[in-house]
């Protein structure tokens, strides 16, 4: 295999880690960056899926001890069952359509075409949004109720298609419906668990005949550099996002996704 494809796979694990958790969408900044750099990395799109779980061990890591107390504290801890509750509740929409719509999201909608209009509306939405966001209601996730748990497991079933970016659209649904920008931003990245960890897997079996170990190779060197992009960058974006909101990103989804279209078609 060429050096080259190994660069290429780091340099795509870096993107995936430093997007995951922004609203700008990893998995369409992928589709682009394979389509810029002529990337050919194993088939069904394998590839852009699994290195995103490196992205969501960097959370695991980061945020090991909250999620060592709920885990521990299950039993006797209303707190960490509502905090359960609400991300079990926030994952089975997605779940349940990304399992039924797999073959053709992956066919149909997996093209820089697709993403980079999604960008552009992705971005003029979340400038409405902006504007439109009540004053918070809620400010911790063990006490979300189950409906609104439910309601934003919705709002990301939009981010199946690539491009949409499925931490935009958990935090801009969260923060429509009361909850405050750090919790929404926080509840993403531990809904993202879940949420990815299914995906890779169904994905990896799906598509487990076609993989080699060339394959093999490639996703462990995305797989890495996400882990360790995402550990960076996740801890700022909380506090940034906190200071600034969302704005700064949706100006840089106009911007790339009408670069990526001028590109195309120009």
């Amino acid at each position: 295999m060429l050096i080259d494809q190994y660069l290429d796979a780091a340099l795509l694990g870096l993107i995936e880690g430093l997007t995951e958790f922004l609203p700008v969408s990893s998995t369409g900044h992928l589709i682009i960056f394979d389509t810029l750099l002529g990337f050919e990395g194993p088939p069904g799109k394998v590839f852009e899926v699994v290195i995103q779980l490196g992205a969501i061990l960097a959370i695991c890591t980061v945020y090991f001890a909250r999620l060592w107390k709920v885990v521990t504290g299950l039993k006797d801890d209303p707190g960490a069952r509502h905090f359960a509750v609400a991300v079990i509740l926030a994952f089975l929409p997605a779940m349940v359509l990304g399992a039924a719509l797999h073959g053709v999201i992956k066919a149909v909608l997996f093209n820089p075409t697709v993403v980079s209009v999604a960008l552009i509306l992705g971005g003029v939405a979340i400038l409405m949004a902006e504007r439109l966001v009540p004053v918070p209601r809620y400010h911790q996730i063990e006490r979300f109720p189950a409906p609104l748990a439910l309601k934003i497991g919705l709002c990301q079933c939009l981010a199946l298609v690539p491009g949409v970016s499925r931490s935009g659209a958990t935090i801009l649904g969260s923060l429509l419906m009361g909850v405050d920008r750090r919790t929404a931003a926080e509840f993403s990245f531990f809904l993202a668990i879940p949420t990815m960890a299914g995906a890779t897997v169904y994905d990896l079996y799906k598509n487990w005949s076609l993989m080699t170990v060339d394959s093999a190779l490639l996703i462990g060197v995305g797989f890495v550099t996400a882990f360790v992009a995402a550990a960076l960058v996740v801890k700022v974006l909380v506090d940034f996002v906190g200071r600034y909101g969302f704005a700064p990103f949706a100006w840089y989804r106009i911007a790339i996704g009408s670069g990526m279209l001028a590109f195309l078609y120009l």
